[in-house]
């Protein structure tokens, strides 16, 4: 069991992980508290989440909870089939893998553990993206590629946002230039 921390690089915030490796995957558990992307834009709030995968890092369970607020519940097959916490497929969130929580940066991991040494070259992703505090959910196109040891470019493919990524060894964020940092 490992802990992180972020910052956001302007105004208030904080993201707390937990990650624990078992048998079947890994848990991630984090609470992350300011507004949306630190305090730049939206009302402030504080959200917890949990998010399991199987071991190949792909999403298999996630859990989003806002204080005072609502409560998401997603599950996954894996290979790209959703539904909510009734058991209703979700269509639109047909043939993604990976969940992108708006608040925190964690979620980049996901697709760097799952995608590994692919990302030599360009991949194009879709994720299931989660706008918090808000707990709405659609579909999301984005990009990742290795540009060095530990180092990531990613690409929101909707708009013209890039961001040069520097990871640990594990593949968790360092610093995601203009948003976080760690702790």
């Amino acid at each position: 069991m490992k802990s992180y921390r972020w910052i956001p690089e302007t105004g208030s915030g904080l993201e707390h992980l937990v990650l624990r490796q078992t048998n079947e995957g890994v848990i991630a558990q984090g609470v992350v508290i300011g507004g949306r992307y630190g305090e730049r834009s939206g009302q402030p709030y504080g959200a917890s989440y949990r998010i399991a995968c199987d071991d190949a890092w792909r999403v298999r369970h996630a859990i989003i909870d806002v204080a005072g607020g609502g409560h998401l519940e997603l599950f996954a097959d894996g290979d790209g089939q959703w539904r909510g916490g009734d058991g209703a497929v979700i269509e639109a969130l047909a043939g993604c893998i990976d969940i992108d929580l708006a608040a925190s940066c964690f979620t980049n991991t996901l697709p760097i553990r799952r995608l590994g040494d692919s990302l030599g070259e360009r991949q194009v992703i879709e994720v299931a993206w989660v706008w918090i505090p808000e707990l709405k959910v659609e579909k999301a196109r984005q990009a990742y590629t290795r540009r060095a040891m530990n180092a990531y470019r990613f690409e929101g493919l909707g708009s013209d946002f890039r961001a040069d990524l520097r990871v640990d060894d594990d593949g968790l964020v360092e610093l995601y230039p203009g948003l976080f940092k760690r702790a």
